[in-house]
């Protein structure tokens, strides 16, 4: 047996605001039993009680309303299941992520800077295959993700064995969106293909630093290399690039990432061991 009850005795049933209820209602997630045509006050079936339940704990796990209403509203089973391990998934990377800031937080917090180690070198010009974009900063994992799934492909297809990497303009870093040209190297007389285009990186002297592991530490290897180029170098026009030695195509291990960070300078430094021999 199911009785009718008001908006304000629904949510107090719920622990869902009133608000909340005339918000779900407006977007067709949960609508009241029936409306007052004359007054407009909503009243609820005590059976809706566990539909709301329902859709207040997917919105406790932070599921996008899209999805809540898939979950919520299917009665397709598979397809609530599959909804929901996906957003699991992606809850546990978010989980994943927080923890490896966590660490480099104490880690920032009470162990000093690591001394970095900086090789100098001069990078003759290439020609790559690349995949070049305009990348806001928030987007740039997914975008990576689809730039190197495809340079991978293309790599395997054609045997291609060199190391990616990707430029950064300053507009990236100073405007959290640029240009971003992910690339892979490839011979000289490298004939065209289909879906991709053929770039051609310029040389140029570079201050190198070898960032190891997950990328939540990240800045602090652009910190600590910036830092050294200002006070030992001469800083040269150019976007940055990072060449991805050991990345997540390689291993499933973050531990072993390896990522070369490859600030431009002028030139040499006169006291460097490149310089000298």
């Amino acid at each position: 047996m199911t009785a009718t009850v008001t908006v304000g005795e629904f949510s107090r049933m719920t622990n869902l605001s009133v608000k909340t209820l005339h918000h779900y209602h407006e977007i067709g997630l949960l609508a009241p039993a029936s409306v007052d045509p004359s007054s407009g006050y909503r009243r609820y079936e005590t059976g809706q009680v566990g539909l709301a339940l329902l859709i207040r704990r997917l919105r406790d796990l932070r599921m996008p309303l899209a999805d809540v209403r898939a979950v919520a509203l299917s009665t397709d089973r598979a397809a609530r299941e599959e909804t929901l391990r996906a957003h699991l998934d992606r809850m546990e990377k978010e989980l994943a992520g927080t923890r490896d800031v966590v660490a480099s937080l104490r880690s920032l917090l009470t162990a000093g800077p690591e001394p970095l180690r900086v090789e100098y070198r001069y990078v003759p010009p290439f020609r790559a295959f690349g995949v070049r974009a305009h990348v806001e900063r928030a987007q740039i994992g997914p975008w990576c993700v689809d730039a190197f799934g495809r340079l991978d492909a293309l790599a395997s297809a054609h045997d291609i064995r060199a190391t990616a990497g990707a430029t950064y303009s300053d507009d990236f870093f100073t405007e959290d969106a640029g240009e971003v040209v992910a690339f892979l190297p490839v011979d000289p007389s490298q004939e065209p293909v289909d879906g991709f285009s053929l770039v051609d990186l310029p040389g140029g002297f570079f201050a190198i630093a070898v960032h190891a592991g997950a990328m939540a530490d990240f800045d602090r290897t652009y910190g600590a290399l910036g830092s050294h180029v200002a006070e030992h170098c001469s800083v040269a026009p150019g976007p940055i690039r990072e060449l991805y030695v050991v990345s997540p195509g390689d291993t499933a291990d973050e531990s072993s990432y390896r990522t070369e960070v490859c600030w431009p300078i002028q030139q040499l430094p006169l006291d460097s061991p490149v310089a000298k021999g």
